[in-house]
């Protein structure tokens, strides 16, 4: 019933959905409810330890025995400045005489870690059937081994450029990402965030310049987005917003709260909140320091001044230094479970493709 299957043959899947890795805000549960409505499910690795990503796993291979997908960063990691993270902190110094925090209190290195030895060996242990990649892929040797554990290779593109890097590098299937999508910019190639294309421009334009199967990203959070994707070449979908009010979701009561008022202007990219651009519902330091911040330290440094503020905060119900990323169909988002909403998605896109087919 759905026009492309090569995305259903890859994965050995459902339906043509793949439940998008959030960092923080989701673990197994959501992906055993995304697995059982016939998904793709997916869990971010990038601030997880191998056994907190092998626990993980495992709680998710006693639930189901679906095909799964493990997402790892590819950034380049760079040395921390001492001198330009004190004076981000003397930047953030009001919140923090607001909020009572000690600004001499030792930080917590915000962990967001690239893909590495130990990470390719957990890789090599579990199997994961799909590897998904963010700000590129790892270095060829890595990438080698990965391939010859027998995992299925996918990656991000932000602009047509990256998606045929990519499949030149042998991924096995490029995910679209238009500007339009929440969390961090997968771009790797371009630093130009003012260029970033939304979704609809990109799509086409990547389906015309790659032979693999392309996954449309962005915007996407009903069934009108998903056939929509598809006349336009996609072969399947990633969805995160569309999960985040789900019960399963991590999200905080503050956070959950921002989320339901959101609407089709309440989210920006920003690099105040990490380091690196990424779209997220707008809050207080957004809108105060940013959105974007020249001083801010690089990816992931930005973040650790922040944890403090961000605790003091949601500890008095207010989002004002929270990380929510969201797409900008945060709107169209819904309380329901992982599995429902999964489902109703598919059901929709049916519906409104065998429409658009008569």
């Amino acid at each position: 019933m759905w026009p492309d299957r090569r995305l259903l043959d890859l994965f050995k899947i459902g339906i043509p959905i793949v439940q998008a890795p959030m960092v923080g805000v989701q673990d197994a549960d959501i992906m055993i409810g995304a697995a059982r409505a016939g998904a793709l499910p997916s869990l971010a690795c990038a601030s997880l330890s191998p056994e907190k990503a092998r626990a993980q796993v495992g709680i998710v291979r006693q639930a189901v025995s679906t095909p799964i997908n493990l997402n790892f960063f590819c950034h380049h990691a760079v040395d921390a400045d001492p001198q330009r993270e004190a004076g981000w902190k003397q930047r953030l110094g009001e919140y923090y005489k607001e909020y009572n925090v000690d600004p001499d209190k030792p930080l917590a290195f915000a962990n967001r870690a690239p893909f590495d030895e130990a990470m390719c060996e957990l890789v090599e242990e579990l199997k994961p059937e799909v590897v998904s990649f963010h700000f590129g892929l790892p270095a060829p040797a890595l990438l080698a081994r990965v391939k010859a554990a027998g995992c299925i290779v996918i990656a991000s593109a932000t602009i047509v450029r990256e998606a045929i890097w990519l499949e030149e590098r042998g991924v096995d299937a490029v995910i679209a990402q238009g500007a339009e999508a929440g969390g961090h910019r997968g771009m790797f190639l371009t630093d130009r965030i003012a260029e970033q294309p939304g979704l609809f421009a990109l799509l086409p334009q990547v389906v015309d310049a790659v032979r693999v199967p392309v996954i449309a990203a962005g915007g996407i959070a009903d069934g009108r987005g998903i056939a929509a994707a598809f006349a336009l070449g996609a072969a399947g979908v990633q969805i995160g917003t569309a999960y985040l009010r789900c019960p399963e979701s991590k999200v905080s009561a503050p956070g959950r709260v921002a989320l339901a008022r959101a609407g089709d202007d309440s989210t920006v990219i920003t690099n105040v909140m990490t380091g690196r651009p990424a779209r997220g519902v707008v809050n207080r330091v957004m809108r105060e320091v940013g959105p974007i911040a020249p001083e801010a330290p690089p990816f992931p440094y930005a973040a650790t001044a922040l944890a403090p503020l961000k605790a003091a905060a949601e500890a008095q119900g207010r989002v004002d230094f929270t990380m929510l990323w969201a797409g900008q169909a945060v709107g169209l988002g819904r309380d329901m479970s992982a599995a429902d909403m999964t489902r109703a998605l598919a059901g929709a896109a049916l519906a409104r493709l065998s429409q658009l087919a008569r």
